[in-house]
C-alpha cells in the first residue's frame, strides 16, 4: 500500500508561480506510474503530468512549457513546478501512484489562481 501527502497549493495572482510536494510512503523508484492530476469544478480529472517506467515524462498539452515535473529520489517526493499560472489552471491538484497493481491517490491540494 502507498500512502500520498500533497502538500503546497494556495492563492496565486495569474502569471505567478507554485510548487507542488508529494511525499511517498514508500521507494518512488518502485513505483510505475507517478505524477499529478488535477480536478476542476464541474469537470473530469485529468493528468497533469507524470513519470512513467521511471523517467518517461507525459504533459498534458495545456501545461507543457509551463508546468515541469521533478522526484527526488532521496525523499521519495515528486514535484510540480507550476510557472505562469492562469486561471484555468484554477483545481485541486491529486498526486497519484501505480503501484503493484493498484492505484493511489493523495489528499488533494487546491490551487487557486485569481487577481
Amino acid at each position: 500500500q502507498v500512502q500520498l501527502v500533497d502538500s503546497g497549493g494556495g492563492l496565486v495572482q495569474p502569471g505567478g508561480s507554485l510548487r507542488l510536494s508529494c511525499a511517498a510512503s514508500v521507494n518512488i523508484d518502485s513505483i510505475y506510474a507517478l505524477g499529478w492530476y488535477r480536478q476542476a469544478p464541474g469537470k473530469q480529472r485529468e493528468l497533469v503530468a507524470r513519470f512513467t517506467s521511471g523517467s518517461t515524462i507525459n504533459y498534458a498539452g495545456s501545461v507543457k512549457g509551463r508546468f515541469t515535473i521533478a522526484r527526488d529520489d532521496a525523499k521519495n517526493t515528486v514535484y510540480l513546478q507550476m510557472n505562469s499560472l492562469k486561471p484555468e489552471d484554477t483545481a485541486v491538484y491529486y498526486c497519484s501512484a501505480g503501484y503493484s497493481g493498484a492505484w493511489y491517490w493523495g489528499q488533494g491540494t487546491q490551487v487557486t489562481v485569481s487577481s
